[in-house]
């Protein structure tokens, strides 16, 4: 489901964990989706901008929300910003490798609305 929500038109994907360091995969996976296309939206608290474009703090205070959310935190920030995402109606979830717990899982499996990926890295499906 979210494989077929990313090949959508106009798809808008935020990203949790962009990064301005060259050597983080928050910037690397930022740049690719960027590269290839993709609206993507870099969230993190710390950076006004990254690669020149504005940076949001969080999901809440995005201008639209996006359609998917991709994960390149550590698990405890990861289920923290899923639960906001749910809550604040995104249903498509996508967490890189790292970002996943059993915890997380867990929640993730008791919902039947949210759509996710765990362990598949976007810049591999990403066409």
């Amino acid at each position: 489901m979210v494989l077929e929500k990313l090949k959508s038109e106009n798809v808008k994907i935020a990203l949790i964990g962009a990064s301005k360091d060259k050597e983080k995969f928050g910037n690397k996976i930022y740049l690719d989706l960027k590269l290839k296309g993709y609206d993507v939206i870099p969230i993190n608290p710390k950076e006004k901008f990254i690669e020149g474009d504005r940076t949001y703090p969080s999901l809440n205070e995005m201008d639209k929300l996006p359609d998917i959310v991709n994960f390149v935190v550590p698990p405890t920030i990861a289920i923290k910003v899923a639960q906001e995402a749910v809550k604040l109606g995104i249903k498509y979830l996508w967490f890189q490798p790292g970002s996943e717990s059993n915890e997380l899982e867990n929640w993730l499996k008791s919902s039947n609305e949210i759509k996710y990926l765990i362990n598949s890295c976007i810049m591999v499906e990403a066409l």
